[in-house]
């Protein structure tokens, strides 16, 4: 005697429903991410990183190794106290120009989110156009509420729905109507 049930019975492959739904899923956090963000402290050109005179602080600025910063985000700041003209910041700018990827005013965290609201703005919307669109909750390092702000504006114009959260669990922000 034979046992049919171990024999006949063929696995059913599983199937990743989520995958096949069509869901568009952005982790804002992976996109802020995805470029090296490097501090450029002007304190380091300035006399005893305090003091601003033009003739040290273009010297230093002319000895300087700029390629430090070649194609990389750079966050402009004076983590001192220094009384500093607005020119100092132009001629940083200036330097770092032709270098860096992109030049901003701010500490490394300000700059995170300055380049990922930076970087919302340039998604390509074509390719959302009429898609369900979730946006990923729950970072580790803390995305900016400025950045879902951001995210909102930009795609509810062109998907088919915006959600937040995880596929699994998601909270409805809009659906266009039909």
């Amino acid at each position: 005697m034979s046992d049919t049930n171990s024999d006949n019975i063929t696995p059913k492959p599983l199937v990743n429903r989520v995958a096949q739904s069509g869901l568009i899923t952005i982790d804002l956090e992976k996109l802020s991410n995805s470029q090296e963000i490097l501090e450029l402290d002007i304190k380091d050109f300035l006399v005893s990183e305090f003091l601003l005179k033009e003739k040290e602080f273009r010297a230093n600025l002319d000895d300087f190794d700029w390629e430090n910063y070649s194609d990389k985000i750079v966050a402009v700041h004076c983590s001192t106290d220094a009384l500093l003209q607005q020119w100092a910041f132009m001629l940083i700018t200036s330097k770092l120009k032709n270098v860096a990827k992109n030049v901003y005013f701010g500490n490394r965290k300000q700059v995170v989110n300055k380049h990922l609201i930076h970087t919302i703005q340039q998604l390509k919307l074509d390719d959302y156009a009429d898609t369900r669109v979730i946006i990923k909750g729950c970072s580790k390092e803390g995305v900016s509420d400025e950045a879902y702000l951001e995210i909102t504006k930009i795609l509810q114009p062109v998907v088919k729905s915006l959600m937040f959260g995880e596929a699994c669990s998601t909270v409805p922000i809009y659906k266009a109507p039909k």
